[in-house]
């Protein structure tokens, strides 16, 4: 013979749906905090970055053609002291011209790479933050109806609750 369930509490559903409550309260936030904060790194690289060393390439440049011209100048006036400094500033010139069009290069690859890299980890958090929206908040309204199930069980008089004697 079936015994009826011995209901005494629905403390613990009723808990375990107050956590379920908080934890997606706090999941959804962190989650579109990821989509945007993916979205700022695209701008920073694909923008911010690559117009910043464009900016020093140009600057750059100018200085490197600047020190040419210099080192050209001191040449033409058979000047040995300033040249052998003026040869030096136009090395340094050199390198920091390499220097930006390194980091331009490497810009421009992160501006590329970063879309099919990261779009797998988006889909995935996009297909969470569904979940949660969707799938959970069902399993909130589940829990509620099961919580008031419970309740309602747990309110019927004790002799009710048992089978009649044959």
């Amino acid at each position: 013979m079936p015994q009826g369930a011995n209901i005494t509490s629905v403390e613990a559903v009723t808990a375990f749906r107050a956590a379920l409550i908080v934890f997606l309260g706090k999941a959804r936030p962190l989650l579109e905090e990821i989509g945007s904060e993916i979205v700022r790194t695209r701008q920073w690289v694909e923008s911010d970055q690559r117009l910043h060393w464009e900016h020093q390439m140009r600057l750059r440049s100018r200085k490197l053609e600047e020190a040419r011209a210099e080192l050209f100048n001191a040449r033409l006036s058979k000047l040995q002291e300033a040249t052998a400094l003026l040869q030096m500033a136009m090395q340094r010139a050199e390198r920091s011209v390499r220097e930006s069009e390194s980091k331009l290069s490497v810009v421009r690859r992160w501006g590329r790479d970063l879309e099919p890299r990261t779009a797998p980890l988006v889909k995935q958090a996009e297909q969470l933050q569904t979940y949660l929206a969707t799938d959970m908040t069902r399993a909130v309204a589940h829990l509620d109806n099961v919580i008031r199930a419970l309740e309602n069980y747990a309110d019927i008089p004790t002799d009710m609750k048992k089978e009649p004697a044959a």
